[in-house]
């Protein structure tokens, strides 16, 4: 019997090497399928003023979640007529407008160098493979070599980046970036790809958001306080893209489209998005231009229905304290009051975080606390800033499962 084993035990191992070998592109693609796209960065598009023939941009942006085959997306939403990028380039900031030597690479689209985008249009990069780390100053160098009309950019950026004339996206050296700007010009995303379970979180807000009053080039505004929290903590959201415009309304146009007019390119359009966290309202307040609580009401229910419907979690965020601010008087606080109770009992919200009682002053509660105000009574400092991502119940951000069915209204 023992003499048989052996032939037996070969004819084994022959049938499981065969079972195996025939198993390794299905396991290969159920891998690739086990992964997926994840927004790192993201700024609002808004209009510009003209854009200029020739011209070189070359944009710092912090990352979020870390990934490989990195892509970004080219933004000519505000365009009145097509625009070509001859070049763009994705490399690593070593200071400056220097790069880490080695590290600047030529981005494709379509297998193509350069990209022509259509007015009102955006375009996604092919994937840069490599592995990107989190929380990196990722620089993209960009040329227009005919651009004309109206630009589309982000003008707020908290972020000191470059410009100049010609194409010298391909150059690791400063030396021919010698203007600076404080906004991004069409870039207006960045994603990884990671694993499937990795989701991203966008705050959609106005100049709090945005990160008025924060210092300038130490990413101080809350939500990147978020990242690096989302960084160290045990969670599976990992990506934080940062949509505030500063003067944004929920409900009418003027500084950029509305937070309902611009929900689905600047939030729902992003790869991997969890959970949208909605922090608007003030400005709509203190306009004074006849808004009420049931108008603002009416416009936060719009965009969770419609974050709902395409499958992603709202956290609403308390409008906070702006007593002092020249707009200020009792029938806006009145307004505010009212939008507060709503955001906090109504339960139409995934979660909510509560901005207004950590900003507001012990002693007068429609005051910010001194503090933590960026001296302007409507702007946290720095410190004000972080205090609002400490608030945030990170569990409440991981919505793997979408959002619950919260049932009718009453």
């Amino acid at each position: 019997m023992r003499a048989r084993r052996g032939p037996l035990r070969r004819v084994l191992a022959v049938l499981l090497l065969t079972a195996a070998l025939q198993a390794t592109p299905a396991t290969a693609a159920g891998a690739a399928d086990r992964e997926h796209d994840v927004i790192t960065w993201g700024a609002s598009a808004d209009r510009m003023g003209d854009g200029a023939a020739d011209r070189g941009y070359r944009l710092v942006v912090r990352t979020s979640a870390g990934g490989s085959d990195l892509r970004i997306r080219l933004s000519n939403a505000f365009g009145d007529r097509p625009l070509t990028f001859g070049s763009v380039y994705a490399g690593i900031r070593a200071s400056g407008a220097e790069l880490v030597r080695g590290s600047n690479r030529r981005l494709t689209f379509d297998g193509a160098r350069s990209v022509t985008v259509p007015a009102g249009a955006t375009v996604w990069s092919d994937p840069l493979p490599g592995r990107w780390a989190a929380a990196l100053d990722l620089v993209v160098s960009l040329h227009t070599p005919d651009a004309a009309g109206p630009a589309t950019g982000h003008w707020m950026a908290m972020q000191t980046s470059y410009a100049g004339p010609g194409d010298h996206t391909a150059e690791e050296s400063g030396a021919h970036w010698t203007e600076t700007t404080g906004s991004w010009f069409y870039l207006d995303a960045v994603s990884v790809r990671t694993g499937s379970a990795t989701g991203a979180v966008v705050a959609l807000g106005d100049s709090i958001t945005d990160g008025w009053q924060s210092t300038t080039d130490l990413n101080r505004r809350w939500p990147d306080y978020l990242a690096r929290r989302l960084l160290r903590a045990d969670t599976e959201v990992k990506g934080v893209a940062n949509e505030g415009i500063s003067g944004n309304k929920v409900l009418a146009d003027g500084a950029g489209q509305s937070a309902l007019g611009r929900l689905q390119r600047d939030v729902l359009s992003q790869p991997g998005v969890r959970t949208v966290f909605l922090f608007e309202g003030v400005n709509d307040i203190k306009a004074h231009t006849g808004v009420t609580a049931e108008d603002i009401v009416a416009g936060y229910r719009e965009i969770i229905d419609r974050a709902h419907a395409a499958g992603k979690c709202v956290v609403g965020a308390t409008v906070g304290p702006f007593k002092g601010w020249p707009e200020w008087d009792p029938a806006a606080e009145s307004v505010r009051q009212e939008v507060n109770r709503f955001i906090r009992t109504s339960g139409e919200f995934d979660a909510v975080t509560d901005f207004d009682r950590i900003l507001r002053s012990p002693y007068d509660p429609e005051r910010m606390l001194p503090f933590l105000d960026g001296g302007d009574h409507i702007h946290p400092n720095d410190k004000g800033m972080q205090a609002m991502a400490d608030a945030v119940d990170l569990t409440r951000l991981d919505c793997a499962g979408g959002p619950p069915d919260t049932g009718s209204r009453a």
